[in-house]
């Protein structure tokens, strides 16, 4: 197939709009999870965790954290899993390859040596579930060392290959800490099953509906070569895929507007593709030494339409119930509509945040 040839413009929209971070909003949670994939989950909150300000970059002020609480552990429509939360349509798609996990060696070895553990650790939630992993003893035959994220106590180590395996999944959380249940009640019972090559072939097609258009690469798209179809965007060298359905209503554009975007939002994921499309060069500097930071310790790429214009420094301080601003760093400098949009955009978070704004000049 002749490859299709894309300007840098349209490449742009393409990626904004399937990251519905164009004007038209997205209507709810469900609608933003479907459509990206995965909401990451992480807690560092200089201004909010990641779940609920990729949520709110999307939503706006009608999103309250709530909702994403509800739909997780009441509504079941969404599940936690490899630190994101997930929409239940890709369940399926996933059991696949949880149904053949472990492929590494040394993780066959450890359940292998812990079979008696792997069954305390399933009993006790099928008699008590849904339990935290500190309300299960740690009766492991053979211990992995601790990796800095874990201590030595094995129950989160158990916890997570079971979940891996499709066998617990996590049922919501009290604060940060998860609580875990049987897979069998968490999850629905009345799911489609594919074969592994199938499963994979339609994850590949929802990862590049979520991309709009991508490289393809195992890691960092996860779209295989022949997913999609081919494009050449002006400019690069790079063989790219698109969604055709994306392709087909380009010209549909709602227009753009200005989002903030927490430095793992996904849009952000595939470096090489900010800097081949958006010509940004993006470098989180959270854990490099402050005297070496730009930007500031968690700054937000601030998105104006399809072009990225600058950076956010700003931190929420409870105490005074304030979101101070630190900096607003412009690539280019803004022209007086510029600054009026970036400006009223945080006047929309801090009263999303139930803040008020101080240090904006």
């Amino acid at each position: 197939m002749t490859p299709h040839q894309l300007s840098r413009d349209q490449a742009r929209r393409l990626v904004v709009r399937a990251q519905l971070l164009d004007a038209d909003r997205p209507g709810d949670v469900v609608e933003v999870a479907e459509q990206l994939g995965y909401i990451k989950i992480d807690p560092t909150a200089t201004i909010a965790p990641c779940e609920h300000t990729v949520l709110w970059s999307r939503i706006g002020w009608s999103y309250e954290p709530g909702q994403l609480r509800k739909v997780v552990e009441d509504d079941r429509l969404l599940f936690e899993f490899d630190g994101t939360f997930r929409p239940m349509s890709l369940l399926p798609l996933l059991l696949p390859g949880m149904r053949r996990w472990p492929q590494r060696e040394s993780s066959r070895q450890w359940l292998e040596a812990n079979a008696r553990f792997r069954t305390d650790v399933l009993a006790r939630l099928r008699a008590e579930g849904p339990l935290l992993a500190s309300d299960i003893p740690d009766t492991a035959q053979v211990s992995q060392a601790p990796d800095g994220w874990s201590g030595s106590n094995q129950v989160p180590h158990m916890l997570e290959f079971l979940r891996r395996q499709g066998e617990v999944a996590i049922v919501g959380r009290e604060g940060r800490h998860r609580r875990w249940d049987l897979a069998e009640r968490v999850y629905p019972q009345d799911l489609p099953v594919y074969a592994e090559d199938e499963a994979e072939r339609l994850l590949e097609q929802r990862r590049l509906q979520a991309a709009g258009i991508a490289r393809p690469h195992r890691w960092w798209s996860g779209v295989g070569k022949d997913t999609g179809e081919p494009a050449v965007v002006e400019g690069s060298t790079v063989k790219y895929r698109v969604d055709p359905e994306a392709l087909s209503s380009l010209d549909e554009d709602a227009g753009g507007r200005v989002a903030f975007l927490n430095p793992y939002d996904s849009l952000l994921f595939d470096r090489r593709r900010l800097t081949e499309l958006f010509d940004f060069t993006y470098v989180l500097e959270q854990f490099k030494p402050k005297a070496q930071r730009r930007y500031g310790f968690f700054a937000h790429p601030i998105l104006m339409g399809d072009r990225f214009v600058g950076m956010l420094d700003a931190e929420v301080d409870r105490e005074r119930e304030v979101l101070r601003v630190d900096a607003i760093h412009e690539f280019v400098p803004f022209d007086p509509e510029e600054t009026e949009m970036v400006r009223a955009e945080i006047g929309d978070l801090a009263e999303w945040l139930g803040v008020s704004v101080t240090g904006v000049q």
